[in-house]
């Protein structure tokens, strides 16, 4: 795949443009969005990501579409996952729902940037040492096995990382909010305010998340500018799923499970791959080993979107069965109260 420099800078500066437009948006007038208007910026960037899908199609074939598309695909499935991390942050710095709108939009713009570094830095090593595939698949498999083994974690507080804690303890901060301002003169002093603490915490969580993410990707495509643009996509409408999705969240109750086996999925798929271009000296005399099989991209995006679509469906018809029983339960130990009642002369 050979993109020019001037699709490089068309591409990233279309998106910045996107980008901006938003900040200056909300930046202007701070609100929590109507479910409406979420729905119609995420419709747009679902919209967009489809059409950019397109355009590789025609402009590169349909191989690159299939490895955009399923990088997509995956790392929208991973960021659902972060979203419930993002709920709990906004929940436990206690974030004005006006201002999350603000906090989300900046704590994405890091998370591009950082993932953007990462991004670059993979690319540079698979280059140099084609046998990182074989650390990438080993570490997706113990990842996915670590999902489902530990499940989803019971725990509804939020625990600052490293990072955070020294900024806390290095910068003087105030606990009064300002608005979206980041930091505010008090007494003389210069202080930091709990928005700064929260964007960062947001970037530096989602930036812990790309461990997985970028290593999951380039499972699927080896070219860096699929990487990135399908990085971008899904992170730029997460904002607007964040409030669409908040409650339907806790109906996922198979997200784990789901992105486990995807997980796994994709890391099985890269060390056949490194196996079948293997030139480790100590395996098969450092020759590649063709007898192995070599996924290819649309069995790879068929599988992504059964495992995704099995997780989705199954997840919902076990919150509705809960919810069914639970009403049973409620309208039963109801009835017998009542039936108790009754008996008493």
């Amino acid at each position: 795949m050979n993109v020019p420099a001037w699709g490089w800078i068309l591409t990233l500066g279309l998106m910045a443009v996107f980008l901006l437009v938003d900040v200056l948006v909300i930046s202007r007038r701070p609100h929590v969005p109507s479910m409406a208007e979420a729905g119609r910026y995420l419709a747009f960037y679902l919209a967009a990501a489809v059409l950019f899908g397109l355009f590789v199609w025609f402009e590169w074939g349909g191989q690159y579409a299939g490895e955009f598309y399923a990088g997509w695909l995956t790392e929208y499935s991973l960021s659902v996952d972060n979203l419930f991390v993002f709920l709990l942050i906004m929940a436990s710095f206690k974030v004005p729902q006006k201002l999350q709108q603000s906090a989300l939009m900046v704590g994405i713009i890091i998370a591009i940037v950082l993932r953007g570094v990462f991004i670059a830095l993979g690319a540079v090593v698979i280059n140099a040492y084609s046998w990182v595939f074989y650390l990438f698949g080993a570490f997706l498999v113990y990842t996915a096995v670590k999902l489902v083994t530990e499940g989803e974690s019971d725990d509804d507080e939020f625990h600052e990382n490293r990072f955070l804690l020294w900024v806390e303890k290095r910068f003087p901060a105030t606990k009064q909010w300002n608005g979206t301002r980041l930091t505010v003169l008090e007494g003389g002093k210069r202080l930091i305010t709990p928005m700064l603490i929260v964007i960062l915490a947001l970037g530096t969580t989602d930036l812990l998340f790309a461990l997985d993410s970028i290593p999951a990707i380039y499972g699927l495509t080896k070219e860096p500018f699929l990487v990135l643009t399908a990085n971008i996509f899904a992170l730029m409408g997460l904002r607007q799923l964040y409030f669409l999705i908040g409650g339907l969240l806790k109906k996922l109750v198979y997200l784990s499970i789901g992105l486990a086996v995807l997980l796994a999925f994709i890391g099985v798929k890269l060390v056949l791959h490194a196996l079948h271009e293997n030139n480790l000296p100590f395996l098969n005399g450092g020759r590649p080993i063709e007898g192995v099989p070599d996924i290819p991209i649309s069995v790879s995006l068929g599988a992504i979107v059964l495992i995704l679509g099995v997780t989705t469906v199954a997840s919902l018809l076990k919150s509705r069965r809960d919810a069914r029983l639970e009403s049973a339960s409620v309208v039963g130990s109801g009835g017998g109260a009542h039936t108790g009642s009754d008996d008493t002369p």
